[in-house]
């Protein structure tokens, strides 16, 4: 970690353009040219390390990241500075914007290319529940993605979950694991198209910056109960596509999900949502940038 802004200050980029996509250290490269950032978050590891490294990471990991960041948050906010202009993937990451770096930014949601299949592969462990209804986690097992406490708001119901991820938190999570709850991963982009496909609906309780899974549930028809925060409330409608919880608590994820069942969802509307999000509304807005960067912008190198 600490050689990574000396990697990307030795980089220099000759052009009169450059498109920066970031959520660490690419906003640190030098141009010749003007430079705009794409923006996925501040470094998570600099400005939220509590929520970033969770409860599994070791006191060495903890003192050495807490030694490394007033250098490296100097360094970053430098290169944040070197930018001619910032763009936030959701209303979230505007604000951290502002906070880590005092500039202003604004949003341009990221595209979410979805394309559903007409013949999945099923996944094995999980097709006996498709008669009966599940609903679907997908995300990386880390902690602020908050995972444990939606498995702990299916505990005891007679509902089923699905959770699919990788990440440090996954051994403590099977450890406790109901028989209600499967934890499947490294599954094809077909076997996730099959999830989603049978699922009741999606289930997801992070602090995320964008919030893409309620968009590819969207996608074939399915609702969401969300976390009140963050990336979904730029990706979600309420009582349209998803109903929200206010605190990433058990108790609430269960209420949502039983207000979520008492509700006639209009698939229709719910597909027509994804369209706001496509390849080409997203590609017409980075071309709009580019133009605009290159027909004001001069010659330099960036510090």
């Amino acid at each position: 970690m600490p050689l990574l802004p000396l990697a990307a200050s030795s980089i220099l980029i000759d052009a009169d353009v450059v498109l920066v996509s970031s959520s660490g250290w690419a906003h640190g490269f030098r141009t010749t040219g003007s430079k705009a950032v794409y923006c996925y978050s501040p470094a998570r590891w600099l400005y939220q390390p509590e929520s970033y490294l969770g409860d599994a990471a070791g006191w060495k990991k903890r003192v050495a990241l807490a030694a490394m960041t007033p250098a490296l948050k100097a360094w970053d906010r430098r290169a944040a500075r070197s930018c001619d202009a910032y763009f936030a993937i959701s209303n979230a990451v505007v604000d951290r914007i502002t906070a880590a770096y005092d500039r202003s930014s604004t949003v341009l949601p990221a595209p979410a290319t979805i394309e559903t299949e007409e013949t999945p592969e099923p996944v094995a462990s999980v097709e006996p529940w498709v008669t009966e209804g599940y609903y679907l986690c997908i995300s990386r097992l880390l902690a602020y993605k908050n995972v444990d406490k939606i498995i702990e708001a299916f505990r005891g119901t007679d509902r089923r979950l699905v959770v699919v991820g990788r990440g440090p938190e996954a051994d403590n999570l099977r450890r406790t694991l109901p028989d209600n709850v499967r934890m499947v991963s490294d599954l094809s982009d077909s076997q996730i198209a099959w999830l989603y496909r049978n699922c009741a609906a999606v289930v997801a309780a992070s602090y995320e910056d964008y919030g893409l899974t309620p968009i590819e549930g969207a996608a074939y028809g399915k609702p969401a109960a969300l976390l009140r925060w963050g990336g979904f409330l730029d990706t979600a409608i309420e009582d349209v596509t998803a109903v929200y919880f206010d605190e990433p608590e058990p108790a609430q994820i269960r209420a949502a999900v039983t207000r979520l069942e008492t509700i006639r969802w209009d698939r229709r509307r719910i597909v027509e949502h994804v369209l706001r999000f496509s390849d080409e509304h997203f590609a017409a807005q980075l071309y709009d940038i580019v133009d605009n960067l290159a027909s004001t912008g001069t010659r330099k190198v960036s510090p």
